[in-house]
């Protein structure tokens, strides 16, 4: 039988993972790039546009050394997925010239033009089309930002030659040698440009941004044909993309996040957690944002995200600052030391709560000090508040949707702490699924490649490959739930 590889490319702020996978889904080769990423006054985060393509490059051509090396034969990689760092962006000209560096989701350039924007009343638009919020967050109002103050991009927009594209659409831009323009749902929803209902790029709220004249690429499913590339010649052919997806959505397919009801949270310096909520987009009235989970030709699943700030930085803060731990795998066994939190409440609200609460001047604080209280309560506290701020999200999305959570799916460094999962299992009274592969996001672009490719059959076919997986069953922490909950919501008031 044929060997059919599958090389994915997870392009990511720190850095890009290529991985080689086969058609049963695990990893074969894998080599990490480092990227570098330029921070200036006013919040202002960038990058290097070209250095992000020729940091994929390096990323493939150590993935296939390592391949090589394994006795694997390049010819024998079928096709290719992108996933990428959302929301940042690139700005070129009609000959490929990056008119600006790529802006950076991180960025915080565009707070002003986001007050004026609501000034202007314009959310309820926003929101009803995008699903998204008026935030710095996300790539438009940045772009808006570069063509008030950058004259150069001003004047290429004016002419109609500004070509605007997300980490994916440049990275095919560039490995197709300009010839595929395009992007999939999941990017374009990130954006403030595109429009849940119609799939397409809104011209009306584009005409309100003043970006009528934009270029913008033809969008298509997450799996999809995109165009031949032989990664500028680390390959003897050229091979097929055949899916590109954000990297959140990416982790989210590559969890299994395929039917309403299945959710997914990162926990790492923050969480992301998205919850499928089938193939109808639903609007939020508790802080979430509505987004697409990910498509295929045949269909789409939307989705409602909710972004927590501080998960594992809190652990990090309570190490670096307050010096109770040494290291943060000491926290689990300091939170298992003590019987209970003993009233002692962590707001992890060093930058703000995120969703549901949305209060960005909010700051954090410890509630329910007294003098029989030790740092292993304050330990346990800071664990706590992650679990007790996913259940808030979940709750908001159940209510939301009117869909109940089947299955959560965690991953990322914090995954690793079994405090936090026994007791986010028992808070949420579900049972939760830890998944053993690192890689989720690089994964879930594998398997939607695979899928276009005809390595995979269908869906049914995929759900049968990734049982790296381990089930956290709720019991441990059961009994005073209820008490320990109440408390948090009383102290997040």
């Amino acid at each position: 039988m044929d060997n059919n590889y599958i090389l994915a490319i997870d392009q990511g702020t720190s850095g890009t993972k290529a991985i080689i996978f086969n058609d049963k889904g695990h990893a074969l080769a894998k080599a990490t790039e480092p990227l570098h990423t330029m921070y200036s006054e006013g919040g202002f985060v960038e990058q290097d546009a070209e250095g992000i393509y020729t940091n994929v490059l390096a990323a493939v051509k150590n993935c296939l050394a390592e391949f090589t090396v394994q006795g694997g034969d390049v010819t024998d990689i079928k096709t290719c997925g992108i996933s990428n760092q959302r929301e940042t962006f690139v700005v070129w000209n009609e000959f490929g010239q990056p008119l600006y560096n790529a802006v950076v989701w991180q960025c915080k350039r565009s707070v002003d033009i986001c007050k004026e924007l609501l000034a202007q009343g314009l959310e309820p638009e926003i929101r009803a089309k995008t699903g998204l919020i008026i935030d710095p967050y996300f790539s438009g109002t940045k772009l808006m930002w570069l063509h008030q103050h950058i004259p150069l991009v001003a004047a290429t927009v004016g002419e109609g030659q500004a070509h605007f594209g997300t980490i994916d659409t440049w990275l095919l831009y560039k490995l197709t040698k300009g010839k595929k323009y395009l992007t999939d749902h999941t990017n374009a929803s990130r954006t403030l440009f595109f429009n849940l209902e119609t799939l397409q790029w809104d011209k009306e709220l584009l005409g309100r941004f003043g970006l009528e004249n934009l270029k913008l690429p033809e969008i298509l499913p997450s799996s999809a044909k995109y165009g031949d590339t032989d990664f500028g010649g680390l390959l003897p052919d050229t091979i097929p993309v055949m899916s590109m997806i954000g990297d959140s959505h990416a982790a989210a397919f590559g969890e299994g996040c395929v039917t309403p009801g299945t959710a997914k949270a990162t926990l790492g310096t923050g969480c992301s957690i998205i919850m499928n909520i089938g193939n109808k987009p639903v609007a939020s009235g508790n802080g979430m944002v509505t987004t697409l989970c990910w498509s295929t030709a045949q269909q789409v699943n939307y989705a409602l995200e909710g972004v927590i700030v501080s998960a594992g930085s809190t652990i990090e803060w309570l190490k670096n600052e307050l010096g109770i731990i040494d290291n943060v795998s000491q926290a689990e066994a300091m939170a298992n030391a003590v019987a209970d939190n003993n009233g002692v409440y962590l707001v992890p609200a060093f930058s703000g709560l995120g969703a549901p609460h949305w209060d960005m001047s909010r700051k954090a604080g410890i509630s329910g000090l007294t003098f029989d209280c030790n740092k292993n309560h304050v330990v346990r506290a800071g664990l706590e508040s992650i679990a007790y701020q996913i259940k808030d999200v979940i709750d908001a999305m159940q209510a939301d949707t009117g869909i109940t959570l089947n299955e959560l799916m965690v991953h990322g460094g914090l995954s690793a702490n079994r405090f936090v999962l026994d007791f986010l299992a028992d808070l949420l009274d579900n049972k939760l699924v830890r998944s053993q592969m690192p890689d989720v996001s690089a994964l879930g672009a594998a398997l939607l490649a695979g899928l276009k490719a005809g390595i995979f059959k269908d869906l049914a076919a995929i759900k049968t490959l990734n049982t790296q997986k381990e089930t956290i069953a709720k019991g441990t922490y059961s009994e005073n739930m209820a008490r320990y909950y109440q408390g948090w919501q009383q102290a997040v008031k």
